[in-house]
C-alpha cells in the first residue's frame, strides 16, 4: 500500500485530494496545523473506509518537517498563504513576502528534502506541488504579488526536483488548479474543489514512465 501525505489536507482541495487518494487505496496521511481540524477531516473520510491518519503539521515549521520518520510515496505540497491580493508590488509589505516564501516555496523545499531521499532509494516517488495559474510567468500581470512570486519561485523549485529525480521513477509535476471555490478561492470562483482536485491526484498516481518537470491544468501542460 502506497503512502501519501497531503498538506493542508483538512479542507478545501487538500481535503478532496485526500478523500479521492483513499478512495483509490492509498494510506493518507493527512495534515494541517489545527488539531481539531484535521482530527475530523480524518474521521470524516475513515467513515468512507479509507485508511486516513491524521498529522499535524505547519509547513513553515523546519524542524518539525525535518524530525518527521516515515516513509512517504507521494507528497501533495497544497498548503499555501494568499496574501496581499490587492497590494501593489510597489507597496506590498515585505513580510508578506517573506511569509508567502515560507509557507509556498520553504515549506515545500524541506519537506522535498527529507522525503524525496526515501523515494529515491525505493525509486518510487510522486510530488505535486500545487501551484497557480497567478505564478505562470507567460500570463503574469500584479495579482497579489507576494502570492504570484512564491508561486513562480514554487515552479522553478518543482523544475529542480524534476530534475534531481529523473532515471529514479520519481516524478515531479505542478499544477494549476484553476479559480476554485474555497475558503481561498471565494464563493464566487467558476470551479468546484472536485475540478481543481482531478489534476492533482492524476499527477500523484501517474504511471511509471509518466511526465516529470511539467506545469498541468487540467491534465494538459502549459507553459511555465
Amino acid at each position: 500500500m502506497r503512502t501519501a501525505l497531503v498538506t493542508g489536507g483538512n479542507r478545501g482541495i487538500g481535503l478532496e485530494v485526500s478523500r479521492r487518494l483513499g478512495a483509490l487505496g492509498l494510506r493518507v496521511l493527512l495534515s494541517g496545523r489545527d488539531r481539531q481540524a484535521v482530527e475530523q477531516a480524518a474521521d470524516l473520510l475513515r467513515r468512507d473506509g479509507a485508511q486516513v491518519e491524521p498529522m499535524i503539521l505547519d509547513v513553515t515549521d523546519e524542524r518539525g518537517i525535518r524530525s518527521l520518520a516515515r516513509d512517504v510515496d507521494v507528497l501533495v505540497n497544497n498548503a499555501a498563504v494568499l496574501l496581499g491580493e490587492a497590494d501593489s508590488v510597489l507597496t506590498a509589505p515585505p513580510e508578506h513576502f517573506r511569509r508567502s516564501m515560507e509557507a509556498n516555496v520553504y515549506g515545500p523545499l524541506v519537506l522535498c528534502q527529507s522525503l524525496m531521499p526515501g523515494m529515491l532509494r525505493r525509486r518510487y516517488g510522486r510530488i505535486v506541488n500545487v501551484s497557480s495559474g497567478a505564478g505562470q510567468l507567460a500570463g503574469m500581470a500584479d495579482y497579489a504579488p507576494p502570492y504570484s512570486v512564491s508561486k513562480a519561485a514554487l515552479n522553478a523549485l518543482t523544475l529542480q526536483l524534476a530534475h534531481a529525480g529523473r532515471g529514479r521513477n520519481v516524478l515531479v509535476n505542478a499544477v494549476d488548479p484553476g479559480w476554485v471555490r474555497t475558503d481561498m478561492g471565494g464563493a464566487s470562483a467558476p470551479r468546484s474543489v472536485g475540478e481543481g482536485a482531478d489534476t492533482i491526484v492524476w499527477c500523484a498516481t501517474l504511471p511509471d514512465g509518466g511526465p516529470t518537470g511539467t506545469f498541468f491544468h487540467d491534465r494538459k501542460a502549459i507553459p511555465w
